[in-house]
């Protein structure tokens, strides 16, 4: 059971990637990438990483979403 979970969100995280690459709209691209960071800490965390979950979860799902976010509200005023 455990193994058919990692496969799939393996799975998950290569089509999403691809759909990062290939979304038209930055914020749709940006929320999918979230979405890759959230993934990430579900494998790290079936991997019985907890701490590494962590981390990413704040990083990569959080800090650095936010920081896109707020980069691209700063390039839609001065469009």
């Amino acid at each position: 059971m455990t193994g058919l979970i990692i496969l799939l969100t393996f799975m998950g995280l290569i089509i999403v990637s691809f759909a990062v690459i290939t979304q038209k709209k930055l914020a749709d691209s940006i929320i999918l990438f979230m979405g890759m960071g959230l993934g990430s800490v579900v494998l790290f965390f079936i991997f019985k990483a907890p701490d590494v979950a962590l981390t990413e979860a704040v990083i990569s799902a959080g800090i650095s979403s936010l920081i896109f976010l707020m980069a691209l509200k700063h390039l839609g005023e001065q469009r």
